[in-house]
């Protein structure tokens, strides 16, 4: 029995310093590095890699050019940060990236951070590429889209397979946040994701040849945020 409460405590004690570890310091402090990892790698926020390995090899761009790109000869990808925008980490991520450019805003911002969302969960989606050439279709499917094309390709799932479809799409606008997809928060009668949801998938397919999907898991249990569920 003595051997059992020690281990007990044991287990306890690394509990603590696991849940102590895990503690965020306060976002008005966080840094680049802080940010990148809320937006691109977190719980709330992650990126879907797209590799394009048709153009690796050496292709002579014609001559005089006729209007077409030049070969890529070289794999080429595209990144899409897939993040829940109604999610108060990813707001004050993005509040404080601003902030470390444009102090004068912090009153503004942090209202932004800090308000509560009731009535929507809203997933941002942008976009990134080291070749400009890779932007353009991207950009081009964002904003060709619209709420009659997505409503029935657009949704989130949970682990036991009930799905809630999108209501609003927004296309990217100046505010440097992305694509918005906007989701009803309350399904049947009551919050569509609780701490018993298992998991969260985000899906949107978008038309086009060849058409953009987006597919994204995250786990809920680690979604908790100053002892709240944050999404």
């Amino acid at each position: 029995m003595k051997k059992i409460a020690i281990a007990l405590a044991l287990v306890f004690a690394l509990t603590l310093v696991a849940g102590a570890q895990k503690k965020m310091k306060p976002w008005t402090e966080w840094s680049d590095k802080d940010i990148k990892k809320i937006l691109d790698d977190s719980p709330w926020g992650q990126t879907q890699n797209e590799t394009n390995t048709a153009e690796m090899f050496f292709q002579p761009t014609p001559r005089g050019g006729g209007g077409q790109q030049g070969a890529y000869n070289q794999a080429t990808n595209i990144g899409y940060g897939i993040r829940f925008l109604s999610a108060k980490p990813i707001r004050q991520a993005i509040a404080r990236q601003i902030i470390l450019k444009e102090p004068k805003m912090t009153d503004a911002l942090t209202a932004f951070a800090n308000q509560k969302s009731d009535q929507y969960i809203v997933v941002a989606v942008d976009y990134n590429s080291a070749d400009r050439r890779l932007a353009g279709p991207a950009m081009q499917q964002f904003n060709s889209a619209n709420i009659g094309l997505l409503k029935n390709t657009t949704y989130l799932e949970r682990k036991d397979g009930k799905r809630v479809f999108i209501e609003q799409y927004l296309a990217p606008s100046n505010d440097g946040m992305g694509a918005k997809f906007v989701f009803p928060r309350v399904f049947e009668g009551k919050p569509f994701i609780d701490k018993d949801s298992g998991y969260i998938r985000f899906y949107a397919e978008f038309a086009g040849n060849p058409g953009l999907k987006l597919n994204m898991r995250y786990k809920v249990t680690e979604m908790m945020f100053e002892e709240n569920l944050e999404y």
